[in-house]
C-alpha cells in the first residue's frame, strides 16, 4: 500500500500548538511534531477504541509490552524483556523523574550541546547542574569531544550523560564506534547515561539507529533509554512514553518516583495507539522516512541554489534540519523573529539548545512538499535582505 504524504490537512479545529501557536498567516516550521496524518492502523485502532464509549482509568495490558517488545528485536535487533518497561506520559516527564529518582540537588548532569532544549529545564528545575560537553562542528556536521567528555566525567559529583541518539538539533545518528567510545569512558568514570532515543525511528538512508543499552550487558546495566512512537508516529498528544531499565534497582528506585509524581500510568488512547504503530505502522513508518529524505534533499538543493551561504548541517536522523546563519550576523533571536514577523515563517532560534547554538537556525521538514517549499520560498525572501557580514 502507498500512503499520501503530499496532501495537506486541516488543521482546525485540532487547538494545534504547533499551528494555533504560530499566529495568522504564519507558516510553522518549528515544534518537532509532523503535518502529516499518522498512520491508517492507528487511527483505525482509535476510531474502533473511541465506538466503545468507555473511557475510565486504563491498565496497560500485556499486548503493549509485547508490541514494544517485538518492535525492538525485530527493528533494532534489541532484546528487551516485557519486566523492564516503565510507562510515562512522555518523555520530558520521564527525564525529570529520573533525575529526581537517581540524582540529590547540586549533582552534575553532562549534556552534548547544542542540544534539545528541554534537557537544561529538567536538570536546572530541579536543582541539579548542568555540565557541558560541547559537541565540535566540523564540515557542516557534529563530533563528540571525547577528550572533554572524559575530563568532565572525571569531575566529582557527575552522575549521568545526558545522551541524545539520534541528537537533536545536530542530526546526527551516533555510530557504534562512537557510542561504544562514550560509553567506556561514562563506566570508567562511574557515569550513568540516560539515553533519549526519541529520534530513533526516522534516520536518512545509510544511517542506523543502535539503541545505546544494545551495546554491551555493562552498558545496559548503567543505562536508562527512554523511548516512544510519538516522534514517529506523530502521537505526541496522546502521550504514551517508555523508559527501559534492565537494572532492577534503578528500575524500582525510578518507579517509585514515577508513582509518587503520579505519571506513571498511560491514557486509553495512548496505550491503544502504540501497540497499532508498533504491531501494523512498519510500512507506513518507512515510506515515512523516504519522504522526509527526499524533502532533505530538496532543502539542500534549495539552499545551494539560493542561500549558497547558509550551511545546512548534515541530517542523518529526525526530521529537524539545523542551518548556520552566522553569515547574517544576527543572532539566531533576531533573525527568527525576523522570520517570524516579515516572512509569516516561524523556525526555531538555535541558542535555545545552549550557547554554541547562537547563529543557527532548527526548521522542522516533517511537512508536505508543497508547505516545505512555501516556508522556504518565505525564508529566503527575508534573508536575503539582510546584508551578509563580511559582504
Amino acid at each position: 500500500m502507498t500512503y499520501d504524504f503530499d496532501t495537506p490537512v486541516n488543521r482546525e479545529g485540532t487547538f494545534s500548538l504547533k499551528w494555533d501557536a504560530s499566529g495568522p498567516d504564519t507558516l510553522p516550521m518549528w515544534v518537532a511534531d509532523m503535518d502529516f496524518k499518522t498512520a491508517p492502523a492507528i487511527t483505525e485502532a482509535l476510531i474502533k477504541r473511541a465506538a466503545h464509549g468507555i473511557f475510565g482509568y486504563t491498565k496497560t495490558p500485556p499486548q503493549y509490552y509485547q508490541a514494544v517488545t517485538d518492535w525492538f528485536l525485530r527493528r533494532h535487533a534489541w532484546a528487551v524483556q516485557p519486566g523492564w518497561i516503565l510507562t510515562a506520559p512522555g518523555v520530558v516527564p520521564a527525564l525529570c523523574a529520573i533525575i529526581q529518582a537517581l540524582t540529590n540537588p547540586g549533582d552534575k548532569i553532562i549534556l552534548q550541546t547544542p542540544v534539545y532544549n528541554c534537557f537544561f529545564s529538567s536538570i536546572n528545575d530541579n536543582k541539579r547542574r548542568t555540565l557541558y560537553n560541547p559537541l565540535v562542528y566540523k564540515n557542516n556536521t557534529y563530533y563528540m569531544d571525547f577528550e572533554d567528555l572524559e575530563q568532565k566525567a572525571a569531575q566529582e559529583n557527575v552522575k549521568f550523560l545526558l545522551l541524545c541518539n539520534p541528537h537533536n538539533p545536530a542530526g546526527r545518528v551516533w555510530t557504534k564506534e562512537e557510542l561504544m567510545r562514550a560509553g567506556e569512558i561514562c563506566l570508567k568514570h562511574g557515569v550513568k547515561i540516560i539515553a533519549d532515543e526519541i529520534h530513533g525511528e526516522i534516520t536518512s538512508p545509510g544511517h542506523t539507529y543502535i539503541p545505546f543499552a544494545s551495546l554491551s550487558p555493562n552498558l545496559a546495566r548503567q543505562t536508562i533509554t527512554c523511548t516512544s512512537p510519538s516522534k514517529a508516529f506523530n502521537i505526541a498528544g496522546l502521550q504514551a512514553a517508555n523508559i527501559i531499565i534492565s537494572d532492577e534497582t534503578l528500575r524500582q528506585e525510578t518507579e517509585q518516583r514515577l508513582k509518587a509524581n503520579e505519571i506513571a500510568s498511560l491514557g486509553v488512547f495512548g496505550v491503544q495507539a502504540a501497540i497499532a504503530a508498533y504491531t501494523q505502522g512498519e510500512d507506513w513508518l518507512n515510506q515515512l522516512n523516504a519522504y522526509i529524505y527526499q524533502n532533505y534533499l530538496y532543502l539542500t538543493e534549495f539552499f545551494e541554489k539560493n542561500l549558497p551561504f547558509l550551511p545546512v548541517t548534515r541530517l542523518e536522523g529526525s526530521y529537524l534540519v539545523w542551518v548556520n546563519a552566522k553569515a547574517l550576523g544576527l543572532t539566531s533571536a533576531q533573525l527568527s523573529n525576523k522570520l517570524r514577523t516579515e516572512g509569516k515563517v516561524f523556525v526555531n532560534p538555535g541558542h535555545l539548545y545552549g550557547p554554541e547554538g547562537n547563529g543557527f537556525l532548527r526548521l522542522n521538514i516533517a511537512c508536505p512538499r508543497a508547505l516545505l517549499q512555501d516556508g522556504l520560498e518565505r525564508f529566503s525572501r527575508v534573508v536575503k535582505n539582510v546584508p551578509l557580514q563580511n559582504a
